[in-house]
């Protein structure tokens, strides 16, 4: 099978995802087609050369309705001859994305291609497609369904992770972020945003805190106590899932959970004979990649095994991963993985993640992935796997190794 090799990464900062949010200002298909185009003009192409477009979008409706990577590869000046698809894994949107174009690389099916996503949460809010079937009360009855933030004080109550824990890997989160800015690291991927007359609106993650400390996020109420205990119980059914767990103990809140915001994201995907006709260097090769269900009721702890699921059909194991980059999308996700996979936190999100901010649900995907290949070239290591929990009870993971 030919070999797929990731050429560049680009993502747009992360915007708050409210109306005072700096990208609220512009659609959802300016800000995508911005990162596209930004791929063609970093990599000297001039729009005919990339074959597909894979764009994750978790709420495609409104603005970010009728295959928006449709949309975005006009506005962004490919050829009309660039087809595009849109994708929704829910959190695992962008990453799938990209694995779909690395897939079809793989198979022979294209030279070229762009694996990405969008959303603008801010101008299209979370739950803008209805939720589907997760509000159909016959399948919620079925499989016990609850809430993401029930899922995830599920986690903490039955692996034993307390309030303190959960808002020390917070605050851990917001310094390393801090950090990453600090000294640049994630220069060689941001894209600054412009508005419609050209000028820049946002160059910086702009959720970030770092004065976030430990007697700032106690001061911060449990967020999900009241659907859990009160109408509709939510608690209840956890517990009727899962009868080993006795009372539930709620200790995420918005400080230790995953900031909502507005984000792009495109990684330009490639086999060998496309980076010879076109003069590009590959950074890394896509090595593995895996896709899971989980049980829906928990449903967080899908990293683990689509994590596992990768390094088998890589024929690794864990300790040929150097760094791991898991989508932060609420704190006791990455304790439970870093203690399900024995990962030390020293090689987990080692600049920061969705805690200090945020998650684009449907970019986090390719976000993560350009971000821990960045993280490879600048500390000079080879291999990394990234991964993140979804909606519903599923996982994704994928495996890069880096090849300059």
């Amino acid at each position: 099978m030919t070999e797929a090799f990731i050429y560049d990464a680009v993502r747009s900062p992360r915007g708050k995802g409210r109306s005072d949010g700096s990208l609220h200002e512009i659609t959802a298909l300016d800000l995508a087609s911005q990162v596209l185009a930004s791929v063609n003009d970093r990599n000297g192409l001039d729009g005919h050369e990339v074959e597909d477009v894979a764009f994750g979008c978790v709420a495609p409706v409104g603005e970010q309705g009728a295959v928006i990577s449709r949309s975005a590869v006009l506005k962004a000046g490919y050829s009309e001859t660039t087809s595009a698809i849109q994708v929704n894994r829910f959190c695992g949107s962008g990453l799938e994305a990209v694995n779909i174009a690395a897939a079809k690389v793989k198979a022979g099916e294209t030279d070229l291609a762009v694996g990405g996503g969008i959303e603008s949460m801010s101008r299209v809010p979370m739950g803008s497609d209805g939720m589907g079937g997760m509000a159909d009360p016959t399948l919620v009855f079925q499989e016990y369904f609850v809430p993401q933030g029930i899922s995830a004080d599920l986690i903490a109550t039955k692996y034993g992770y307390s309030r303190d824990d959960v808002d020390a890997y917070a605050v851990e989160s917001q310094k390393r972020a801090a950090r990453a800015w600090s000294e640049n690291r994630f220069e060689k991927s941001i894209l600054p945003i412009r508005d419609v007359i050209g000028e820049v609106i946002l160059d910086h993650d702009e959720l970030m805190r770092p004065e976030t400390d430990m007697q700032s996020l106690g001061a911060l109420n449990p967020a999900f106590i009241g659907m859990g205990e009160q109408m509709p119980g939510f608690n209840d059914v956890a517990i009727l899932k899962h009868p080993d767990v006795e009372k539930m103990n709620h200790v995420h809140h918005a400080g230790n959970s995953s900031g909502i915001v507005d984000g792009s994201a495109a990684v330009l995907v490639g086999n060998e004979l496309a980076g010879e006709k076109y003069g590009l260097k590959p950074r890394a090769r896509i090595v593995s990649m895996a896709a899971i269900g989980s049980e829906p009721t928990i449903m967080l702890t899908g990293p683990e095994f689509a994590a596992k699921k990768a390094l088998e059909r890589a024929g690794m194991t864990k300790d040929d991963i150097d760094v791991w980059e898991l989508n932060e999308a609420f704190a006791a996700v990455v304790l439970r993985f870093m203690e399900a996979m024995n990962v030390d936190h020293s090689e987990m999100n080692v600049n920061g993640g969705a805690i200090a901010m945020g998650h684009p649900l449907g970019a986090t995907g390719a976000m993560i992935l350009g971000t821990v290949l960045d993280e490879l070239e600048r500390s000079n290591k080879t291999t990394a796997l990234s991964t993140l929990c979804i909606g519903g009870g599923m996982g994704i993971a994928t495996i890069i190794e880096r090849v300059n």
